[in-house]
Formats: structure tokens, sequence, C-alpha cells
């Protein structure tokens, strides 16, 4: 193919979502900058969507207030997600489907030099999520397999942010730890329209600080998770919670918490019980702390 015709199938591939047209034509050295970033690889995207469509996704937000949120706040997270894909509005709703899409599978294979990547339309432990004032996510590897699909390995991690105007003293960071969990290597802000993709498998990351941010903001990202089909089932590990350096006596509540998450897991695995069941026990505790 001719330069000038690559050009020309590249452009042809912009969307009203996403600038394909940029992110393959740069994949070269997005390629190596993902595969030489530490302490695991990833990469950061900047102006990752179409700025229209940034825009529409935020307004489109829904508020906390909103039916359908489930609830996760227990010992090693203070959050809310929503992985109904029938319920999000219609640019939420199109560009989940964009970002499960052949040609972003496509470009995710590319980038990361993972062949085989399937997307998972039904966004298991995945979809929107949001955190008020206090919220945060102790340091965590994720769950190695679908939760359905028992071939399915767990590869990628895809986190879209929609933070307009965060200051860094709201908190709310990811942080990248090494595998050994003696220091974080990298802190990402979660700005509007960053995008953060990076490898899933024993990557240490969070944003374990209780966030500061003012009553009426929240931390507002997108995220979506990629697997390959395995000829022979992965090891089944559900998410492991990891005690930072100096955290004390609250490394034992992690530690608890992540045992109870386990026989959770695993219920869920053999059962295939919904999050929302979780999700009503946690609402309800949650309104009984409050008191």
């Amino acid at each position: 193919m001719s330069r000038r015709e690559k050009d020309s199938h590249l452009t042809s591939l912009d969307g009203r979502l996403i600038p394909y047209a940029r992110w393959f034509g740069e994949l070269p050295a997005l390629r190596a900058r993902y595969a030489a970033n530490e302490p695991f690889p990833h990469i950061v995207l900047d102006q990752f969507l179409q700025p229209e469509a940034a825009e529409q996704l935020l307004v489109e937000f829904p508020a906390i207030a909103s039916a359908g949120w489930i609830y996760q706040k227990h010992v090693n997270e203070n959050k809310l997600g929503m992985q109904d894909r029938s319920t999000f509005g219609p640019m939420l709703g199109a560009a989940i489907d964009e970002l499960n899409s052949q040609t972003f599978v496509r470009f995710l294979s590319d980038l990361t030099s993972i062949d085989g990547l399937l997307a998972d339309p039904t966004l298991q432990g995945g979809g929107i999520h949001q955190s008020e004032r206090g919220g945060y996510l102790n340091i965590h590897a994720d769950f190695t397999i679908h939760p359905y699909r028992r071939h399915w390995r767990r590869r990628i991690n895809v986190l879209v942010y929609l933070n307009k105007d965060w200051q860094d003293s709201y908190g709310g960071h990811l942080e990248m730890w090494d595998r050994q969990m003696q220091r974080c290597v990298q802190k990402i802000a979660p700005l509007f329209n960053r995008a953060v993709i990076f490898n899933t498998e024993d990557s240490f990351h969070g944003h374990p600080e209780p966030m500061s941010c003012p009553p009426e903001v929240t931390r507002k990202s997108l995220a979506l998770y990629y697997f390959t089909a395995e000829s022979v089932p992965p090891v089944a590990r559900s998410t492991q919670y990891r005690a930072r350096p100096g955290d004390g006596i609250q490394a034992l509540w992690i530690y608890l918490d992540t045992m109870v998450l386990r026989c959770y897991t695993a219920m869920k695995w053999r059962f295939g019980l919904s999050d929302r069941v979780a999700s009503r026990v946690l609402q309800v505790l949650s309104k009984l702390t409050r008191k």
C-alpha cells in the first residue's frame, strides 16, 4: 500500500467518536512506548476521543442519584458501577459499542502486540464507574478470567476519564505499583478525555487515598476489559488487593476483605450470581453505617 493509499485508508476510519487516523498513524511509536513503560506495559492517550463526543458523554453521564448503579462499597473500595448497556444514553452506548468494535480491538492488538483479543459486550466488572468525595480503590491486581467464559483470559484494561477541570488537590490519581508492592512507580491524573491502557495480569493499580473533591464533583470513567480465548482454562483468580508499606493495622482488614471477596467470587463463578446481589447487601450496609 502506497503512502497516499495508507493515508486515505486511515482517514476513512475516522468517525465521530475516535480519531482513528491519528492513533493508527502513531502506532509504531505508541507500541514502543507501551512495551517500555514501567512498572508494567501501559500508555496514556490524551484527547483520546473526538472532542465533541467526549463533551456529549459528560452530558449523558448518569448522576449519582440515578437508578441502576451497583454499589461497590466495602473495605477495599468505595465507588459505584453500572454495566447494563441498555440503560445508557445514545452517545454513551455508542461509545461503549465503539470501544468493543473490531476496529478498536484491532488497534488494541497492534498497540499491545497481543493477538486474538476479544471484547466483552456484557461489560463484566466494567461499564461506567463513579466515585464521590471520600471514594477510593485500594491497590489491586484484577481477576484473571471472564466470570462466565472460563476459557477467556483477561489481558487488557482500557480506562477513559471524563473529569473536567480536575484539580490535583482532589486526589483520585491512578497509581501503578511495582509487583513487590514496595513503591508507586506512576501516578496518573484522571483528566477529561484521557485514556489509560495497560496489561491486566499482575498489574497492581488503584487510587487508594480517599478523594477530597468538592461534594458536587465526582470522578467519572468508562472501563472496558479485553480477553483472549485459551485452549486450556487459565488459572482462575479473584481480584487481589494489597496493602502498601505503612498501612499498618489496615493491612489486616485489606487481607480479610480480600478473602471475603474471594469466597463471593467463587460463588459467583459457580452459581452465576449477579453483582446486583452483592450490591443490594452493600447498599443496605452502607445506609446502616451512616446512621
